[in-house]
């Protein structure tokens, strides 16, 4: 079966409004005049998200989300749910990102309820997987990976809806970059579930 590859750029914190707006507008200038063999998606800050949907609507760019609550709505401050994030333009959310579930404490339960939360309300998701550098050193890079996506994953899951992302945790600005062997070990084990 033939994969085809997407290119995400989470800006995370970062993007004021005439710096995101710009930052979009190269992007799309890019894209349109290279055509890459891929799909590209943007994450930007929640407040850029609609501004840069309505800019890159005519685009083949597709515009996403950092984060969701697992919740469609009700008294959580300054969350924001999947329906606000699809309302805004967005068409995907990543969840489980290694920040968050390092420096957030966000357990795999949590990202299965908010792929589930973002499936009912229309986005696609990214469920980011990955290790630390002490269970990597300790050899349980895959068990770990495979933990995270049995539990990390909702029965709303499906190949059109769901995209798996290998992050590991060491190597999330620190510098250090994972090997094609190390990456690719990854996937062949979590394809094999």
């Amino acid at each position: 079966m033939m994969r085809k590859k997407l290119v995400a750029g989470n800006w995370k914190m970062n993007g004021l409004y005439e710096q995101g707006m710009g930052l979009a507008g190269e992007i799309s200038r890019y894209v349109r005049a290279e055509s890459p063999a891929c799909d590209v998606l943007v994450c930007p800050p929640f407040t850029l998200i609609g501004d840069v949907a309505d800019m890159l609507q005519s685009s083949p760019i597709m515009v996403g989300a950092q984060d969701c609550h697992e919740e469609d709505e009700g008294a959580f401050t300054g969350s924001i749910s999947a329906a606000m994030l699809h309302d805004s333009g967005a068409e995907y959310v990543i969840v489980g990102h290694s920040e968050r579930r390092t420096l957030l404490n966000e357990s795999s339960d949590m990202v299965r309820k908010k792929a589930g939360a973002a499936h009912r309300n229309g986005l696609k998701t990214i469920i980011c997987l990955g290790e630390t550098f002490e269970q990597r050193e300790s050899n349980q890079t895959l068990e770990v990976l495979q933990d995270q996506l049995t539990q990390s994953c909702p029965d709303s899951m499906t190949a059109q809806n769901t995209v798996i992302a290998y992050e590991p945790v060491w190597a999330i600005g620190t510098g250090k970059t994972a090997t094609t062997d190390q990456i690719a070990e990854a996937h062949a084990s979590l394809r094999s579930m």
